[in-house]
């Protein structure tokens, strides 16, 4: 009985001490550093914008009456075309490539490799050089019975591959390899048990893969492939060399008649600024609308309100 009660004054005590500690406020641990590093990169900011203002070289009257320029944007359709076609040809020669590197097949996954480590090895610069003169190394591109068949059909390779088409192909090719790598490991990480059962159910391999592991794949590679999208709109510029007007070389263009090489440049960087904002905004949306945990009220939600709604309206109907 003594010990009942020597128990009980002793717990009595501990709950006493613990509620005393969890009513003190906890005291944030001082870091001198952080204070010192605010200072330094508000020093930075500030002397960054006093350039932006006071320096006249930048001539921002210049640059406002250039911005919406129909040459400029001309230019920049051309790169919004370059990046949205080498990414669809990019991302749907991707797609072949990873499931031929996961095929039985011991030649589907030779080619695969070989595919992938060519492309990722040689640069886009010298890929589009290359397509551009492919003529050089092959006349004329024809289609019929090979071994000195007869020909079917033939085309002049200068006609066929413009700078246009040697663009595409070097930033598409390049693209495919690395989408290839990254749709690998995201169908990789989709569990194996999934297409187990999918098999007893009586699904094929080709309606597995479509309805089941594809879409798990493309949520775990959404970040990445939005990654690359916006490099690929920054590895367009390169088309400069092909001579092809794009954002950049219609920014060339004028100040090599005008003399104005600062202003042009910066309107180029505002656009690609802008382009590159938007296209985070919508691999941002799109990373929402493929999120884990959907409601059943998403589920009856047309895509392309779950694609553009506001982040606090998600929450509000979680939160119902």
């Amino acid at each position: 009985m003594a010990f009942r009660e020597t128990s009980t004054g002793t717990n009595a005590a501990s709950r006493e001490r613990s509620r005393s500690i969890h009513d003190v406020a906890p005291v944030p641990v001082r870091h001198p550093g952080h204070w010192i590093g605010a200072v330094v990169l508000f020093i930075c900011a500030a002397v960054f914008l006093e350039i932006l203002v006071t320096n006249q070289n930048l001539q921002w009257p210049v640059v406002a009456s250039y911005l919406f320029s129909p040459d400029i944007l001309e230019g920049l359709g051309r790169t919004i075309l370059l990046t949205l076609l080498s990414m669809v040809i990019g991302l749907a020669v991707g797609v072949v490539l990873a499931i031929m590197r996961l095929s039985a097949n011991r030649l589907f996954r030779v080619v695969s490799w070989g595919w992938i480590w060519f492309f990722r090895g040689v640069p886009p610069l010298v890929q589009m050089i290359f397509w551009y003169n492919f003529a050089l190394l092959m006349p004329e591109v024809s289609i019929g019975i090979p071994f000195g068949g007869p020909k079917l059909a033939a085309w002049d390779t200068n006609t066929l591959i413009s700078p246009f088409s040697a663009a595409i192909l070097g930033l598409a090719f390049t693209e495919s390899a690395y989408a290839a790598e990254m749709l690998r490991a995201g169908i990789q990480a989709v569990s194996g048990g999934q297409t187990e059962a999918a098999a007893t159910l009586g699904m094929t391999q080709l309606q597995t893969l479509r309805r089941i592991v594809l879409p798990q794949a493309l949520r775990i590679v959404i970040p990445p492939i939005g990654n690359d999208t916006i490099s690929m709109l920054k590895f367009t510029s390169l088309v400069s060399v092909l001579a092809l007007p794009d954002l950049l070389y219609s920014a060339q263009m004028i100040y090599a008649r005008t003399y104005q090489t600062i202003p042009l440049l910066v309107v180029a960087t505002l656009w690609y600024l802008v382009l590159t904002t938007v296209l985070t905004v919508l691999e941002h949306a799109v990373e929402r609308s493929f999120s884990v945990g959907e409601t059943s009220r998403r589920a009856h939600t047309p895509w392309w309100q779950r694609l553009f709604r506001r982040p606090f309206a998600r929450q509000r109907e979680q939160a119902a």
